[in-house]
């Protein structure tokens, strides 16, 4: 006897599937390169100088981890004064640090591949993130 949820879970599945594909297919994107002097992507001939940088905010999750180093004390310039301690293990518990900044821009180096998007008919590109090979 066929399982009916059986039968309800794969047609909902497919429909979702389709509903994801159809909502994606406006959105063009395409990979490209940073360089020297701008961002040069893979089907448009033309280098591009004035080009977008996603910016995003969240939270990081830092699980348990510990850090193993030392202590040495501080003048009021930050200049190490005193002999530094002995080696000591450094125990963190899980943490949640709200409104932490991701800024790619500033991490860009010319050469690194990254995901474009066009906007605005074409006039502008937003370079969404870095993108690298996944079997290196």
């Amino acid at each position: 006897m066929r399982d009916p949820y059986q039968d309800l879970a794969v047609s909902l599945r497919v429909e979702m599937s389709k509903s994801a594909g159809s909502a994606l297919s406006g959105v063009p994107a395409e990979l490209g390169t940073i360089t020297d002097t701008g961002l040069k992507l893979d089907n448009f001939k033309d280098e591009i100088q004035d080009f977008l940088v996603a910016d995003f905010l969240t939270t990081l999750h830092l699980p348990p981890f510990f850090i193993v180093g030392t202590t040495t004390l501080a003048d009021a310039e930050d200049e190490p004064i005193g002999t530094p301690s002995p080696r000591t293990r450094f125990d963190f518990e899980p943490t949640l640090v709200e409104e932490v900044r991701v800024n790619l821009a500033d991490g860009l180096l010319p050469g690194e591949r990254v995901l474009v998007i066009p906007t605005n008919g074409g006039d502008d590109f937003v370079v969404m993130c870095r993108v690298v090979n996944g079997s290196a």
